[in-house]
């Protein structure tokens, strides 16, 4: 017998975390193969903001409690097997289960979910089932709620002019700021360059936050919420050429007319007027920057975005 505290002996005296790949197959039998399975110990907190150890320990983000487990060819009753591995863990003392069904067993989820499983997630190839087995409501972290749009605000400083477009298929064509949606693992300034290049075919650089635009139910995002975050950039190049397929018009335009224009989106008149106070008095008042630092993930690393703080005060130790 292993000298291994059990993982429930092991949340109980806030000891060392147990290991997360204990083999989880009954004996002499298999749950069903292909699909990623992980039960979690009763010592990880599982709210999404404080998603660590009792025992001290920092474990992997939720995704990497999902191990792969090959435990070959299914065999018996498929209800039975859920059956014995709840129970199982339960006495274990496991407070969560984690399954990744690959999609072309998606059958496979309806035989989770009559053991109480419920979706968490779907992707291309895979959709994910939960189950909490600990006391009280589920602490297990949902998945993205939000979606995240940027928009490039370019602003020729020797011209005091700014690149707007206008969108095709819209039924009003109001002036914006050409921006789409952030890519997954994209940062937030590489989005905005990316959106205005691929609309217009301007090149530009990062050089801050000006604004952030949040909207619940919105329906442009299946009902989720909505964060759209405006940057201030800076060209490289002048010489437009743009999308025909996504935009109708595209121009430089006075700074000061997009300010005054009634023909432009809500919040593209807002942020001209906090651009164009930016532009005559200096950035400085205006702009939220970008600061790096490295994540506590080892070899990760995050982005701070802040208006900025005099020397006198980043120096402070």
């Amino acid at each position: 017998m292993s000298d291994r505290p059990s993982a429930a002996s092991a949340g109980r005296r806030g000891g060392r975390c147990p290991p997360h790949n204990r083999g989880l197959a009954a004996e002499g039998r298999s749950l069903p193969s292909h699909c990623h399975i992980r039960a979690t110990c009763p010592c990880v907190n599982t709210q999404p903001s404080r998603l660590k150890c009792r025992a001290g320990r920092t474990p992997p983000p939720p995704q990497s409690y999902l191990t792969p487990m090959w435990a070959g060819v299914p065999t018996g009753d498929p209800a039975l097997l859920w059956a014995e591995a709840l129970a199982r863990w339960r006495h274990e003392g496991r407070v969560a289960v984690w399954l990744r069904v690959p999609i072309l067993q998606s059958g496979l989820a309806a035989a989770a979910a009559a053991q109480g499983f419920a979706f968490h997630h779907a992707e291309p190839g895979s959709s994910t089932l939960t189950l909490w087995l600990g006391e009280g409501p589920s602490r297990l972290p949902g998945f993205a709620t939000h979606q995240l749009g940027v928009a490039g605000a370019v602003l020729d400083e020797s011209t005091g002019k700014v690149l707007v477009v206008q969108d095709r298929n819209r039924t009003i064509n109001a002036w914006k700021f050409p921006g789409g949606l952030s890519n997954p693992g994209e940062d937030i300034g590489d989005t905005a360059v990316r959106e205005v290049f691929e609309e217009t075919g301007i090149k530009s650089e990062f050089k801050s936050i000006l604004s952030i635009r949040q909207q619940h139910k919105h329906p442009g995002a299946f009902g989720q919420s909505d964060m759209y975050i405006i940057c201030r950039l800076q060209p490289s190049s002048f010489n437009i050429s743009f999308c025909q397929q996504e935009c109708l018009r595209c121009e430089w335009m006075d700074l000061q007319e997009l300010a005054r224009t009634k023909h432009a989106t809500p919040i593209t008149s807002n942020v001209a007027k906090l651009l164009l106070y930016g532009y005559r008095e200096g950035f400085d008042k205006i702009d939220i920057t970008m600061r790096q630092f490295p994540a506590v993930y080892t070899g990760l690393f995050y982005k701070l975005y802040h208006r900025e703080l005099p020397e006198s005060y980043n120096n402070i130790t």
